[in-house]
């Protein structure tokens, strides 16, 4: 322990500087404008590789996807095998001018390092060469490391990639480092992840716009008879009420209101909707979103009978769920639900299946002991409410691997937001639980 310590210490100005690399190198592989970032992205993570000590360095895609890097480290003899996953491609940054610092400048701000990607998630892809290096390059365990570019978009072509690259990524244990913990000061291990059915509803009541004063009142707007649908999805306790929809039960941990409200910037006087714990609520049990809209801005308003509106409704499924029939029992509600016969068209989108993992076994036990010791406190075993589609698509590829979900991120690091940025002191803490990690699977062989 205190050697492995040692050698962390000396290795973290290093990793430090090239997650600084990484974060200056614009991935947003969902701007079709930046595909030569997001190449030169994927190539700076396979000199990565290289630089810690990789035996054979692959970067990959398949038609239509971004460029992956998949490296691997040899076992020794009798030794367990683990992928260890990140991505290299960020979210996009939205108006710049709301950074407090360029998000393609990473800047260090009391303890805090800020720059899209940052966190989310350049910082897993140094976690995992952290450890790699504190070995140097010599891991007590066999290791692959696989860093996708296209995990902000769905990973739309992964199960594609796993068809003609799976046998490369076999392992007996996969660490997903791309999670959140608890406090900077409590890691959290993600047992549990919410399944995702999203799609576009389009209301049409007229074939063009009209006086408002001349032909109101027989017939209802498009944009008033869309929002008394999207009404009809909660209930009066704000439970979704679309039915048919599963809701699972999350594992009992502390989670107090007052700080879910400060987390999530709850306004004073909003009263927290729908039933259930917080835990059940937030990881659990299905929640529904309108994201977007498409009507008339108010700076272009007239008075006049909009003709038709559109709005993405996006629906987080509970464990246990299965996306088809979740997003059936969506559009079915959406089509009953519209009134004075307006027409209703759907175009459906995402789909991607919830998942909870089998905790009681022996990776599990080694990632407690091992982040128990980093960070001098155990784990807390949480749900993740997001949606990870790619962990879904892991578990039906490789049934016999246990996964992993571990936390780069904590509850301040605005992963997606503006001013996304990495608590430097609970990373270290990241990085010496995985180094830990990989030398507690090689003890129980």
């Amino acid at each position: 322990m205190t050697d492995l310590r040692a050698a962390l210490e000396r290795v973290l100005p290093s990793v430090r500087a090239d997650l600084e690399r990484l974060v200056r190198i614009p991935s947003v592989e969902m701007d079709a404008g930046a595909a030569d970032d997001v190449k030169a992205s994927a190539e700076a993570v396979a000199d990565l590789a290289r630089g810690s000590g990789a035996a054979e360095v692959e970067i990959l895609s398949v038609p239509d996807g971004a460029p992956a890097v998949i490296a691997h480290w040899p076992a020794p003899d009798g030794a367990p095998r683990v992928l260890l996953y990140a991505h290299h491609d960020v979210q996009p940054t939205g108006d710049v001018a709301e950074w407090t610092s360029p998000p393609f400048e990473p800047t260090e701000r009391d303890g805090r390092l800020y720059g899209r990607g940052a966190a989310d998630d350049k910082a897993g892809i140094m976690a995992h060469f952290a450890a790699l290096r504190v070995y140097e390059g010599h891991p007590p365990v066999g290791v692959t490391v696989f860093v996708e570019g296209e995990e902000e978009d769905g990973s739309p072509t992964l199960a594609q990639f796993l068809e003609s690259f799976g046998d490369r990524l076999v392992a007996d244990a996969i660490v997903v480092a791309d999670s959140v913990n608890w406090t900077v000061d409590t890691p959290s291990l993600t047992t549990s992840l919410r399944g995702l059915v999203d799609c576009y509803v389009e209301i049409r009541v007229l074939d063009h716009a009209v006086h408002s004063g001349m032909f109101g009142g027989p017939v209802i707007d498009a944009l008033t008879s869309l929002c008394r649908l999207l009404a009809t999805l909660h209930d009066e306790q704000g439970d979704v009420a679309v039915p048919g929809l599963a809701r699972g039960a999350a594992k009992e941990v502390d989670y107090p209101e007052a700080r879910y409200r400060a987390e999530a910037g709850v306004l004073d006087g909003i009263r927290l909707s729908g039933s259930g714990s917080l835990g059940d609520r937030l990881w659990t049990g299905p929640a529904l979103s309108v994201v977007a809209l498409d009507a008339t801005r108010v700076a272009e308003a007239a008075n006049v009978l909009v003709p038709a509106a559109r709005a993405k409704v996006s629906l987080r499924l509970g464990t246990g769920d299965d996306p088809r029939v979740a997003m059936d029992a969506l559009t079915d509600h959406l089509r009953s639900h519209a009134e004075f016969g307006a027409q209703v068209s759907i175009t459906e989108g995402s789909l991607a299946a919830p998942c909870a993992f089998d905790t009681d076994n022996a990776v599990y036990d080694a990632a407690r002991d091992a982040f128990t010791e980093a960070f001098g406190q155990p784990p807390v075993e949480i749900g993740l409410g997001g949606s990870v589609p790619f962990i879904a698509e892991f578990a039906t590829a490789f049934p016999d691997a246990a996964i992993l979900v571990t936390g780069v991120e904590d509850p301040d690091s605005r992963a997606h937001g503006v001013d996304e940025s990495l608590h430097l002191g609970q990373f270290a803490k990241v990085c010496l639980a995985e180094t830990l990690l990989l030398d507690r699977l090689a003890q129980g062989r």
